[in-house]
C-alpha cells in the first residue's frame, strides 16, 4: 500500500512515524517532509502548498491514500482536486474546511447550531472595532479571521493592547488577507484542552484529550506561538464531560454543516476552554494538531489506517481506535527568536542519544539535512516526546532527553504539564 503524507512539521513526522508503523508495512511518502520524516517515509521534494506539484506526482503515483496535515491545502481544496482524480484522501473538503479557514463561518455555525462559544463580533473598520473593545471592556480577544499559521490570535488584557491588535491586523496588514477582517471575542476564563475526532460524515470517534501550550515562555507568558508544548490526556476533560463535549459540540455541529449541505470527513478539532458554565469553543481545526498529534499518536495501540480508511468509506467505529494505557508529553525546542525572527542552519547534536532513550521518540519539525549533518529549517525545531506510566514519569523522561539535544539559541520551556502535576 503507497500512502502520502503532505506537509513538513512535527505533525507529519508523526504521522509518517506511526503509519510506518502499521501492520500492512505501507510505503510511506513525506512532501515535503523533513531530516526527521526521511527515516520511516521517502520524502519528496514538493511543498506542501504546491497544489499543482502534488497533483502532478499523485497522477503519476497514484497513492492509495493520501493524508493531508496543514490546514493551507485542506483550505484551498486540495482534497477536491485528489477526488476528482479518483484517489482516497484523508482530510475534509474546501466547503468542510472552511470551519478553520474562517473563523466569522465557524462562528455562524456554531451560533447557528447553539454550540457554546464566545460571545464576538467582526468587523472590516478599525475606528468601528475599537469602538466595540471600549464598549466591552478588557481583558478580550482579536483573531485575525482567516489562516495566520496559529499567530493571528491576541489575547488583550487591556483596551490599549487590543486596540494595538486591530491596528496591526486591519491598517499595518501583519497578517495580509487573512487580517482584513477581524473577530473580537470575549475572553473566556478557565483551563484549555484540545479534543480531536474522526469524523466519516455520520460517525464520530473521539480522540484522547491533550492540552497545548500557547505561549512561548514559562508561566503562560510571551507571545502566542504555534505550540511549545502538550500532554495527554489532559486531567482537566473529565469522564462526566465526553457525552457533553460529543453532543454539544461535535454533534450539532455536524449536524449544522449537513443542514448547509456540507459532509465532513477527516479530523475535526475543537480548541475548548472549561469554563464555569462548561465547556466552550474557543476554535475549530479541520486537521491534526501540532504539537497534540505527538502526544495522542504514541498512545495509540495497534494500527491507525484501517481508521483513516473507515473515514473514507463512511464505515467509522470505537472500535478501530485502541488506547494505551499511558501518559504522553512532548516538549518543543525552538529556534533563538521564535515566534519573532530567527536564523535558520544552526547545526543540530545529540538527536541519536535522546531518540535512543527507552520511552522517548523525537519528532522533528523544522529541520533537514544539510550534507551528513542535521540542521535548524524552522521556528519549532523538534519534539522531544516521552510516555510514561503516569504523567510525571512522562515529564521527567522528556526533560532528561531534552538537554542530550544542542543546537545554538535553542530555548524551550521548563513548564509544560506543570499546572496538571
Amino acid at each position: 500500500m503507497k500512502v502520502l503524507v503532505v506537509g513538513g512539521g512535527g505533525r507529519e513526522h508523526a504521522l509518517a512515524w506511526k503509519l510506518s508503523n502499521d501492520s500492512c508495512k505501507p510505503d510511506v511518502f513525506c512532501a515535503p517532509g523533513n531530516a526527521g520524516s526521511s527515516s520511516c517515509a521517502t520524502n519528496v521534494d514538493i511543498g506542501a502548498e504546491d497544489l499543482s506539484g502534488l497533483m502532478a506526482w499523485a497522477r503519476e503515483n497514484r497513492p492509495d491514500l493520501t493524508v493531508v496535515g496543514p490546514e493551507v491545502p485542506l483550505c484551498e481544496g486540495l482534497t477536491d482536486l485528489l477526488e476528482a482524480e479518483g484517489l482516497r484522501v484523508f482530510g475534509p473538503s474546501k466547503a468542510a474546511a472552511q470551519m478553520e479557514g474562517s473563523k466569522i463561518f465557524a462562528k455562524d455555525v456554531m451560533n447557528a447550531a447553539g454550540v457554546p462559544n464566545a460571545k464576538s463580533a467582526s468587523f472590516t473598520d478599525a475606528a468601528e472595532a475599537k469602538a466595540y473593545i471600549r464598549s466591552e471592556g478588557a481583558p478580550i480577544v482579536v483573531k485575525a479571521e482567516g489562516l495566520a499559521a496559529g499567530k493571528g490570535v491576541t489575547v488583550c488584557t487591556s483596551v490599549e493592547q487590543a486596540e494595538a491588535a486591530i491596528d496591526e491586523a486591519l491598517v499595518a496588514g501583519a497578517f495580509g488577507a487573512a487580517g482584513d477582517c477581524v473577530l473580537v471575542e470575549e475572553c473566556l476564563i478557565g483551563e484549555e484542552a484540545s479534543i480531536l475526532a474522526m469524523i466519516d460524515g455520520e460517525h464520530v470517534v473521539m480522540l484522547a484529550s491533550s492540552q497545548d501550550h500557547k505561549r512561548a515562555l514559562d508561566h503562560d507568558e510571551g507571545p502566542n506561538t504555534g505550540g511549545m508544548g502538550a500532554y495527554s490526556p489532559a486531567p482537566v476533560v473529565t469522564d462526566e464531560l465526553w457525552p457533553f463535549i460529543r453532543e454539544e459540540v461535535f454533534g450539532r455541529t455536524l449536524a449544522e454543516l449537513k443542514r448547509r449541505g456540507i459532509t465532513f470527513k477527516g479530523i475535526l478539532y475543537a480548541g475548548l476552554m472549561m469554563t464555569e458554565a462548561g465547556p466552550k469553543v474557543l476554535e475549530f481545526n479541520v486537521r491534526f494538531g501540532d504539537p497534540e498529534t505527538q502526544v495522542i499518536l504514541p498512545r495509540i495501540a495497534g494500527d491507525l489506517l484501517p481508521a483513516f480508511e473507515a473515514c473514507v468509506d463512511g464505515t467509522l467505529s470505537d472500535s478501530l481506535i485502541q488506547w494505551r494505557d499511558e501518559h504522553c508529553v512532548t516538549i518543543v525546542m525552538a529556534s533563538g527568536g521564535y515566534p519573532g525572527s530567527y536564523e535558520k542552519g544552526k547545526a543540530i547534536t545529540g538527536l541519536a542519544a535522546a531518540d535512543g532513550m527507552a520511552g522517548v521518540t523525537v519528532f522533528h519539525a523544522g529541520t533537514a539535512h544539510e550534507g551528513e549533518s542535521v540542521v535548524t529549517s524552522g521556528g519549532r525545531v523538534l519534539a522531544v516526546t516521552a510516555v510514561g506510566s503516569d504523567l510525571r514519569s512522562a515529564v521527567e523522561l522528556a526533560y532528561t532527553a531534552v538537554p542530550e539535544i544542542r543546537f545554538e539559541g535553542a530555548h524551550y520551556r521548563s513548564d509544560i504539564a506543570a499546572r496538571a502535576l
